[in-house]
């Protein structure tokens, strides 16, 4: 095509990527005012129809030899790159992929993966159960996106699942011709640009805005093109840009990008030795500790803040007269008394961090507070807690705290998927967030049937008086079900809850397995193992979410793998990511939820304390003990009241923060231009 035919050709039809029509980094302009961002709805024939063009397509390719296939890519090619997203060209591109998976891996792609990938390359969010093989239809969809020129993104949980994936289908890219490559935490400035020139790239959520934070602080990818030019000009030629744009991305478990950590801030800072803001919070710390909770403070657990009371201002304003000209403005010190009060007493160790013990060059011991994610109980390497928070827990600790950070820029998950061109995702759990992901991202759900019929039995949910209790009953089921040879993994809501049910499990002589915060380097090796028949694995939510607990034949005679809740998670969308590790693929497999009802959770939720006492009434007549069936129903009924509430207040506190946010960029953006 000429260059005159391509300048008339509708934007939104051609391929994204970097060059002269969509510039040296392409990424969509946010439009603050939009409810959400334009995404194609062009009309699509049935998926059944289109998956069944593929299988047509792909027994004509079966009869060609490995010269002749090549052959086909190298014609169509021209083609995909004009417009990647004609339902033709896609489906030409899916079912090449598809066939050269089959040759180079020995995996055939099912309907439901043949699906997946089609749907992605619509720009959709496909709900895929687990175990229904997520990872080969995102690497059929990013490879067949690829092969138009796009460079593509594929976000995954872990570093683990990062350098896995990029690996285990490096054969699938390198026979059509593309480059893969894998971005991990220990990756340096120079090997994160030269796998981003990588046609597909594996890359976890956070590295990748880092990335595209650092690109826009050091080489104005953000500002007009001229800008970039002028910026370009003076620095070396080995210092460009780290990313190509964002032109297409593929999120794994999406609803733990899009929508559970939707709210967390990617800040870029750098460090700030600040001597006298040091004391300023060592101060705090110490005044904090002469007040009383109820007459000079009140903690808000649910929002992980403490505010003071009349008597505690005036109480504290009276301890600061004589201090420093700093403790005299009333909203700073609040603020720092406020703060040092959080870390205090809403801010558990091995609950919301870890003390993390190592030594120095020279051999002296160097302690640091190791944030926990909350989703996901994994750490959070080098991610600190902002306004001075997180040298409040370092002190709480004992721990030397480290150097103030200041910001250099900062965006939300939010806000950042949004810039690309074409987004889609995969997940197990979407339907519960439809109505918030079309709002904030314009993406619609479509489900994908299960290759074969779930065999799932799930147990009635059980409630017990307080947590001792229920451990030891724990213990009691382990060692029945591993008698009868099956694997038991039991999800735990904290690293201090996994610890506490193993102490339990090594009392009863019950070898076991604790994969959490404290053991995330050995994920890999204990997940591996976790299927084996008479294997205990306790865990926190490591193990809900891109894991493959791979169960033999003799576990599946004889039941399945049994997964035991001991969460009380604030949605149900978690609660089915643990379940859904067992009876994956049509095999044999059970699940059951237990609680206790002096849960912190319960305790600290209106709606949970209304549950917990009436489901402590039921347990004291003794209804829950003689009717099983209503038991089950009365504790679904009260536990879904609690968990319905907690996702229409954190739905409508995204939503709300999000506008706030574009509203606070729109504002500053204009600040800027005048």
């Amino acid at each position: 095509m000429s260059a005159a035919a391509l300048a008339r050709t509708p934007k939104a039809h051609q391929t994204p990527m970097p060059g002269l029509l969509w510039g040296s980094y392409p990424e969509r302009a946010e439009n603050h005012d939009a409810r959400a961002p334009h995404r194609p709805t062009r009309a699509r024939q049935p998926i059944a129809t289109r998956v069944a063009r593929v299988h047509h397509q792909l027994t004509q390719l079966a009869m060609l030899d490995d010269t002749a296939l090549d052959d086909h890519r190298h014609a169509l090619q021209p083609r995909w790159a004009m417009d990647a997203s004609h339902p033709r060209h896609v489906e030409q591109a899916v079912t090449l992929t598809a066939e050269i998976a089959r040759r180079t891996l020995g995996k055939t792609a099912y309907d439901g993966q043949l699906a997946a990938a089609l749907q992605l390359l619509d720009e959709r969010l496909v709900e895929m159960a687990t175990g229904e093989g997520k990872s080969l239809a995102t690497a059929i969809a990013a490879a067949a996106a690829a092969l138009s020129g796009m460079p593509v993104h594929v976000i995954t949980a872990n570093d683990y699942l990062v350098q896995r994936d990029a690996e285990v289908f490096h054969p699938l890219f390198k026979r059509l011709g593309l480059q893969v490559a894998a971005v991990t935490t220990r990756h340096q400035p120079e090997e994160r640009r030269y796998a981003y020139a990588s046609h597909v790239v594996y890359v976890t959520a956070k590295e990748l805005v880092f990335d595209y934070l650092r690109d826009r602080t050091m080489h104005q990818t953000g500002a007009p093109a001229l800008r970039r030019c002028v910026t370009a000009l003076g620095a070396p030629a080995a210092s460009g840009p780290l990313l190509r744009g964002l032109c297409m991305a593929i999120i794994d478990e999406a609803d733990s990008v899009l929508i559970d950590e939707a709210l967390m801030p990617l800040i870029l800072s750098r460090e700030n030795n600040d001597a006298a803001g040091r004391a300023y919070r060592w101060q705090a710390w110490t005044l904090s500790s002469k007040l009383t909770e109820g007459a000079d403070f009140i903690c808000h657990p649910a929002m992980r803040q403490a505010t003071l009371t009349n008597a505690g201002r005036e109480r504290i304003a009276t301890i600061t007269e004589s201090m420093p000209p700093l403790w005299r403005s009333t909203r700073h010190r609040e603020h720092a008394i406020c703060t040092a009060l959080a870390a205090r007493h809403l801010y558990q160790r091995d609950r919301d961090y870890i003390v993390q013990y190592s030594t120095d060059e020279y051999g002296r011991p160097v302690d640091r507070i190791v944030i926990v994610d909350a989703v996901s109980g994994r750490l959070s390497e080098g991610r600190r807690w902002s306004q001075g928070l997180h040298a409040m827990v370092a002190l709480k600790e004992g721990c030397k705290p480290e150097p103030e950070l200041e910001t250099i820029a900062q965006i939300t998950y939010q806000r950042f998927f949004r810039r690309y061109h074409r987004l889609g995702g995969l997940s197990g759990t979407l339907s519960e967030s439809r109505a918030e992901l079309r709002t904030l991202y314009g993406l619609q759900i479509v489900a994908v049937a299960p290759r074969l019929p779930p065999r799932r039995q799930i147990g009635a949910t059980r409630a017990f008086a307080s947590a001792d209790e229920r451990w030891a009953a724990v213990a009691r089921r382990c060692t029945a079900l591993t008698a009868q040879g099956r694997p038991v993994l039991v999800g735990t809501d904290s690293v201090a809850e996994s610890q506490d049910l193993s102490a339990v499990l090594t009392a009863a002589n019950l070898a076991h397995t604790v994969l959490n915060a404290h053991h995330d380097a050995d994920e890999a090796a204990i997940v591996a193992r976790a299927g084996e028949p008479g294997r205990i694995t306790v865990a926190t939510n490591m193990a809900g979410r891109g894991t493959d607990i791979e169960v033999n034949s003799a576990v599946c005679a004889a039941g399945g793998l049994h997964v035991l809740s001991c969460q009380l998670n604030p949605s149900r969308r978690i609660d089915r990511q643990l379940l859904g590790r067992a009876a994956r693929q049509g095999q044999n497999g059970s699940a059951e939820t237990w609680i206790a009802l002096d849960s912190q959770r319960l305790a600290h939720d209106a709606w949970g304390r209304l549950s917990a006492r009436l489901m402590t009434i039921a347990c004291t007549t003794g209804t829950l003990h003689h009717t099983k069936d209503w038991r089950h129903y009365w504790l679904q009924l009260c536990l879904h009241a609690v968990q319905h509430y907690d996702e229409y207040r954190h739905a409508r506190a995204r939503t709300t923060h999000f506008w706030q946010d574009c509203a606070a960029e729109r504002k500053l953006s204009f600040s800027q231009a005048t």
